[in-house]
């Protein structure tokens, strides 16, 4: 079994191109700017404004929760933000946590999500967890096949749950299990 700070330690994971390095303020400018950008607001469902001040305090609290694991994603090759990577909701008694990754449209289509992803599954079922899910929206196909590349099998439809420019959207509901072929 897994322990509640089971993310207490969380190590700087590095890929090819994409360093994930532990989220702190040093990206606050980047971060803000990301979460403004109104494609990644869509493809994320979030309606609601940032504000600068709460967003430095998520981010200067982010070593103070050893139940997740928060990263701020980063080129390699000159250290640009991409986004960040997120293993929360952690189910300690079930060994289970959600995903949720976002780049921002810049660094959109160009496999860093792809890469991301891996290097995230591949840890969070290394420490221990035998399942991980995520929720995507069904206008993001394109998102799901990264996914699907890295192991998640869709699992269901949460039908309705996102009212976006007027219309509903379903959500849905993948995971990847540390059995599963990846």
């Amino acid at each position: 079994m897994i322990g509640a700070d089971v993310f207490r330690d969380q190590p700087t994971l590095t890929g090819e191109r994409v360093r994930l390095e532990p989220l702190t303020p040093a990206v606050r400018d980047d971060y803000l700017a990301t979460l403004r950008d109104p494609e990644v607001r869509r493809l994320t469902g979030s309606h609601d404004e940032v504000h600068p001040v709460e967003v430095e305090m998520w981010l200067a609290s982010r070593q103070d929760h050893h139940d997740r694991a928060d990263w701020a994603a980063v080129r390699i090759a000159d250290n640009a933000f991409l986004g960040e990577a997120v293993i929360n909701l952690l189910d300690v008694d079930n060994a289970s946590a959600n995903y949720r990754i976002l780049l921002g449209s810049p660094h959109m289509n160009r496999g860093y999500g792809t890469e991301i992803t891996r290097l995230v599954v591949d840890y969070a079922l290394s420490v221990g967890l035998h399942r991980l899910s995520l929720g995507v929206f069904d206008f993001n196909p394109r998102a799901r096949r990264v996914y699907e590349k890295c192991g998640f099998v869709l699992e269901g439809r949460l039908r309705d749950t996102l009212h976006w420019d007027g219309e509903w959207h379903d959500e849905l509901i993948m995971s990847v299990l540390a059995g599963d072929p990846r």
